[in-house]
């Protein structure tokens, strides 16, 4: 098996919990009240920048030009991309700049943000990698998902985030995402990456029940 078969074989149960989870339901049948969505929203927005320091820790640690590059066209699309998506909802429900960055980060969302650049920061380009796929591999998981909820895409505020989501052009970047995984787990130690995969994947739930009950329990 390709090492991002194992590693999506060891989180599976974890992931099915998030195609349950009320928040996800929620914004599949549109039900969800906008007051969690906006807290989500910005605690989103805020782990971005996390998350884009981690693909910058890759442009260091990057053995060559091209992995570099990799790295770095990721770290340019959070930043560019996946940010306009938030940069849209925050407008629509009057968010400010001064409001979003005056937030700060729950404890969720921190010991989330921080374990994944622990691992960047200490470990090697496989691990580093691992830490980050989490993320974006089970967005489109859930995407996709909803997208075949019938009515969710049509869904006049919420289908624009599954539309996202469940995009031909965000599942290319997944697939460079898995691609390189697999290239780079040749040869390593497949039982820390499952640890870290998993690890990530907990982190991800944590942050949906965050996220629904607005705030760390």
């Amino acid at each position: 098996m390709k090492l991002s078969e194992i590693l999506r074989n060891e989180a599976a149960p974890i992931w099915d919990s998030y195609l349950v989870h009320p928040f996800i339901t929620g914004i599949a049948d549109g039900t969800l009240p906008i007051e969690k969505f906006r807290y989500y929203l910005i605690q989103d927005y805020l782990y971005l920048f996390d998350y884009s320091r981690v693909f910058a820790l890759g442009v260091v640690k990057a053995p060559g030009a091209d992995m570099m590059r990799f790295f770095a066209d990721f770290m340019y699309s959070t930043l560019n991309g996946e940010m306009d998506i938030h940069k849209s909802y925050m407008a629509r429900l009057g968010i400010t700049q001064e409001e979003a960055d005056g937030t700060k980060m729950a404890l969720t969302n921190l010991s989330y943000t921080h374990y994944m650049l622990a691992v960047g920061q200490n470990e090697g380009i496989a691990e580093l990698l691992i830490s980050i796929l989490s993320c974006a591999w089970s967005y489109e998981h859930i995407g996709k998902h909803l997208a075949a909820v019938p009515g969710a895409l049509e869904n006049e505020f919420y289908g624009e985030w599954i539309a996202g989501y469940s995009s031909d052009e965000y599942a290319a970047g997944n697939r460079r995402l898995i691609a390189m995984t697999d290239a780079l787990g040749e040869g390593a130690d497949t039982e820390r990456l499952k640890e870290i995969f998993v690890n990530c994947s907990r982190y991800e739930a944590m942050f949906w029940d965050m996220a629904y009950n607005m705030g760390d329990r």
